[in-house]
Parts: structure tokens; sequence; C-alpha cells
């Protein structure tokens, strides 16, 4: 490679050669939970000749599957009393109970608080004291994929971030960390649990989960209300953007157009911006805001403390919009919906 062919990024990545294993190689860690990131973290920390402990609670249907794959089981109390490194990988939603009634009373000068996710910390709803290390690695993929390529021996890109540094040592022992789960064999890039915290749940909502599924419902419904028939307004709206974001994430935008066919370039290069239009723009804007100012974050702590009520109108509704149906109809008919469900099977037996 030439200096002009060389990468360049505005964070810092950090790659195999630049973590020191020694960092945790006499270290204890206990990770709280068993479900997408925490199977993958324990059981590829223990691969790696790390000391582990899993935390579950008694009578946890994770205790088997853990217990199953080698690891030892205690109650979070008891791992994280016995760790020095307590990696919390329980949902978001319960991490301040798990925090306040099993981690805060077992934790020792010198110990570290890791997270996979940025939000507790960031908006306040759990307070470390200031004796010990706060960091998070963070892989960027679901947990049994982080598996998947550890056994493969490949690796899972991830973000490293340091929110405090009591110990000196915080950075070295993430980098170890990330280095133990396979993410430094594909890259580990350095961020801030206020970077990682706003980015992701800006994208969830404006793009990756919220955006992605409004335009494929408006579409789908443009195309009925119309009077194309719901199974081709299913293919083209929803079946088909698969294919287009396989190839988005194969080679960027570039290797999607460069794939397609000229009529398909030219008419979502001349009609893209009218449907997602600047309107569009000024609307993500809205909720990149609600995200950095916390009004996102309240929100969601209040409607759990409320017992989700609007959650649950929610999912209930968006399972039973008209696209579901006909998709599971025609999901039925063709053979790929034999892979998925394996796909799906696999991904249960690895998550439960």
């Amino acid at each position: 490679m030439t200096d002009d062919d060389t990468q360049t990024f505005d964070s810092t990545v950090y790659y195999d050669d630049d973590a020191d294993e020694e960092a945790i190689a006499h270290k204890t860690v206990a990770v709280l939970g068993y479900g997408s990131q925490g199977h993958a973290h324990a059981q590829n920390l223990a691969d790696s000749g790390v000391d582990v402990i899993v935390g579950l609670r008694e009578g946890s249907s994770s205790r088997a599957a853990a217990e199953s794959d080698g690891l030892r089981v205690e109650t979070p109390a008891d791992a994280a009393a016995e760790a020095d490194i307590v990696s919390v990988l329980v949902p978001d939603t319960v991490q301040p109970d798990v925090y306040e009634n099993a981690v805060e009373p077992n934790l020792e000068a010198g110990d570290t608080l890791q997270f996979a996710h940025g939000f507790n910390i960031h908006y306040n709803q759990i307070q470390p004291p200031e004796n010990v290390d706060v960091t998070m690695v963070a892989p960027k993929s679901p947990g049994h994929l982080v598996r998947r390529n550890y056994e493969n021996d490949q690796g899972t890109p991830g973000l490293l971030a340091v929110y405090q540094d009591a110990t000196g040592h915080a950075h070295d022992e993430g980098l170890a960390y990330a280095a133990a789960i396979g993410c430094t064999r594909a890259g580990v890039v350095e961020t801030s649990f206020r970077e990682e915290t706003e980015t992701d749940l800006f994208g969830e909502q404006a793009v990756l989960c919220g955006g992605v599924t409004s335009l494929v419902k408006q579409g789908y419904e443009t195309l009925v209300d119309a009077g194309y028939s719901p199974e081709m307004a299913y293919f083209e709206c929803l079946n088909e953007l698969k294919l287009i974001v396989d190839l988005m994430y194969e080679g960027g935008l570039g290797e999607m157009w460069d794939s397609v066919s000229d009529t398909a370039e030219y008419g979502g290069l001349t009609q893209g911006d009218v449907v997602v239009d600047e309107h569009a723009r000024e609307n993500m804007e809205e909720v990149l805001e609600k995200v950095q100012n916390g009004q996102f974050a309240r929100e969601w702590i209040a409607e759990n403390q409320a017992g989700r009520p609007s959650y649950t109108q929610l999912r209930t509704a968006e399972k039973n919009h008209e696209i579901e149906a006909v998709g599971e109809e025609l999901r039925g008919l063709f053979s790929w919906e034999e892979s998925a469900e394996d796909d799906e099977e696999e991904s249960a037996e690895v998550t439960a």
C-alpha cells in the first residue's frame, strides 16, 4: 500500500497488535447477563483464557445454558463481589436495579464497571463511585455473530470508551478485553459514552429501525392504495430491501449504485430526495435534539416506570399492520422461509 492508499480516520482505530493481553490476564471478569451479548462475551473471554464468572439471578432460565457451556455461574451479587471487572450486559431497562442491588455494594476501589452501551451512564441512571474505572466495550454486531466470528478466527468491529479512569489503566484494560472477545481482530474504534449513546439512539430511531420501517410501510400503503396487489407491494417495498442493504453493507453506496440497473440508478438519484426531502432532514434534527437533551431518555424511563402502556400499544399496532400478514403468507410459499427459520432457531439457541 502506498502513502496515497493509506486509509485515514477521524477516530483512532486499534487492532490486535495494539492490545496487551496481560492487562486482564490475571483478573476475574463477571459477566452479568447471558443474553445476546452476555453469552458471546463470556464464552469468548473464557476461550481467551480469562477467568470468567456469569452472574445470573436464582431461577434464571439462562443458568442451565451457561453451565452447559462450561461456565461458572453465581448470583449477580456474588459474581460482582469476586470480580475485578464487572461487565453489565443485562438490558438497559434493568441495569439500574441490578447495579443498585447487586453491583454497587460489592464494588471495591480499583475495580472496573464496564458496559456495552452508554445509556445509563450518559443519562445518569447509574452513578458509579469515583474510585472505580468505568469503561465501555461495544461490539457492533448481535452477540451470536460476535461468538461465531470468534470461533471462525475472525473478528467483529467494536467501540471502546473510557468514562472514568481511576486507576490510570482503564484504557489498556478495556482494549485487552476487546481483544479477548475478538474485536481487535477487525478493529476497535475509540469513542466516548456520549458519542456512542447519542449516535446509537439516533441511528435506531431515524434510520435503522424507525426510519426504514416507516418508509417501507408508507411505500407499501402507497402502492396498495393505488390499486396494486399487496403481494407486489410487499416484494417491491420490503423483500427486495435486503438485496439493496446487502450491497451497501458490502461496498457502500457506490457498490449498490454500480450493481443496480441504470434505470434504477437514475430513478433513485432523481427521486430519492423527493421522498426523503429537507423536511425529513428537519425532522431528523428534531429526533437528534431529543436524544441530545435527554428528552427521549426521560420518556423511555417514564414509560418503563408506568408499565410500558404506549410501548405495548405501538408494538401491537405494528404486528397487526397488513404488511405483516402478507409477508407471513408469502414467506411460507418460498424456500427462503426455511433459511430464515434456521437462522432464527440458531439465534434463539445461543441467546436463551
